[in-house]
């Protein structure tokens, strides 16, 4: 777990690594790589610009690329006993009306593990048992200049510390990018669409991810570990009156919603303060710069619709960690410059499928939504997730077959 801690023990406790490492945002991308640093002996410091209390709020679908990460901290057995296995999909039409279900776990199980998890439980997995962080504490200036030099504000202190490296982990809003890059060279697709995040008690499918591409609204379910994630959102316009007054209107447009959507939309009513989501992405033109490099949202962040942006911020993590292992502050340039050349081509051809499949979802018109209902049942799962299928087949080092799961069910015909 992420355990607050001052910042001038963090730099104490580095004094001595033969790399000095700063990683600016604990959440998942910050927080893999500090602990994968540390496993190769250094002590990185880590800083988070919110307080210990934010780390929740949502739920995520965990794709294979992280299993590799989850063995080598050892993490494993926990991460399946606080995730649940994604095994069904379900697709309802602008109606609601059923159109298809897809066996995930065909197309999942030969490159691996297919979970849902809360994100407050992924950073405890993913930090282990103590993980020191400064929380409250933002960059206010880096000098990448020869060893870099940073500027940190802790609770209003200021403090100057110098390092080797700096890893900007620092999400969607990031203020290391916005050091490192010009706003020309950060490019985003704003749908136009966005919504909240609730949550519904567990009910007898577990396993059964479940969405509506409705005519102007968007309803998901996602189950995590005893209970249900819930998404809700549509245009500006659907979403205008808030959380309750979409799920009223959506109430109208189901024609035979069943018992589970319609306790997901309850929970959104029910939750006028839930989380709110705006689908909006962002694509860095350059990852690194001297001794900086940028890691997770902050070099690539991912409309959600696929649900690959967390997974693959943890296998970038992992990549930066592995370039830096052995390298000295000479080295650096090196190490961050093959970081970039082999992750940033991934991740873009993964953000291209969450953006391509945006373009499909989020759609309003009876004429459109129909059309996109009639093509939707003739797609094939495999076809569906052909780019990320292939991200699985070409990850470095995969093997198969996966780790058997224990807490997979036996396959039902």
């Amino acid at each position: 777990m992420r355990a607050p801690t001052p910042l001038a023990q963090q730099v104490a406790a580095q004094r001595d690594d033969r790399l000095r490492v700063l990683v600016v945002g604990a959440g998942v991308a910050g927080v893999t790589a500090t602990r994968l640093l540390r496993q190769r002996g250094l002590h990185p410091l880590l800083v988070e610009r919110t307080g210990p209390e934010h780390g929740g709020g949502y739920m995520l679908g965990m794709l294979p690329f992280v299993d590799p990460v989850v063995r080598r901290l050892e993490a494993e057995p926990a991460y399946l006993a606080r995730s649940v296995g994604m095994r069904r999909y379900a697709l309802h039409g602008r109606h609601g009306q059923h159109l298809r279900t897809y066996r995930l776990d065909e197309a999942m199980d030969p490159f691996g593990h297919y979970r849902g998890i809360e994100r407050a439980a992924l950073l405890d997995l993913l930090g282990g048992d103590e993980l020191p962080v400064s929380f409250d504490t933002v960059v206010e200036r880096i000098d990448g200049q020869g060893p870099a030099t940073a500027v940190l504000l802790e609770s209003g202190t200021r403090h100057e510390v110098a390092v080797d490296v700096v890893v900007g982990a620092d999400g969607l809003h990031s203020g290391v990018r916005a050091q490192l890059l010009r706003p020309a060279e950060v490019t985003r697709v704003d749908t136009g669409w966005g919504g909240w995040v609730a949550w519904a008690p567990p009910d007898e499918d577990p396993d059964l991810y479940e969405e509506v591409w409705g005519d102007g609204f968007f309803l998901g379910l996602y189950p995590v570990r005893a209970r249900t994630g819930v998404f809700l959102g549509g245009p500006a316009a659907a979403t205008a009156r808030g959380p309750l007054g979409l799920a009223d209107r959506v109430r109208t447009l189901l024609r035979s919603p069943g018992p589970r959507l319609a306790a997901a939309l309850d929970a959104v009513a029910a939750a006028p303060e839930a989380h709110r989501w705006d689908f909006v992405d962002a694509r860095s033109a350059r990852w690194t710069q001297g001794p900086v490099a940028l890691v997770g949202d902050a070099a690539a962040a991912f409309l959600p619709t696929a649900g690959v942006g967390a997974a693959m911020a943890i296998e970038s993590a992992a990549s930066l960690a592995d370039q830096l292992e052995g390298v000295g502050p000479g080295g650096v340039r090196s190490a961050l410059d093959a970081y970039e050349r082999g992750q940033r081509p991934r991740v873009e051809a993964a953000q291209d499928a969450s953006r391509s499949l945006a373009r499909l979802m989020f759609r309003s018109g009876r004429p459109l939504t129909a059309a996109r209902d009639a093509a939707t049942r003739l797609v094939t799962l495999r076809t569906a997730l052909g780019p990320i299928l292939r991200l699985l087949a070409d990850r470095p080092g995969r093997q198969v077959p996966a780790p058997t799961d224990p807490h997979r069910p036996r396959r039902t015909p």
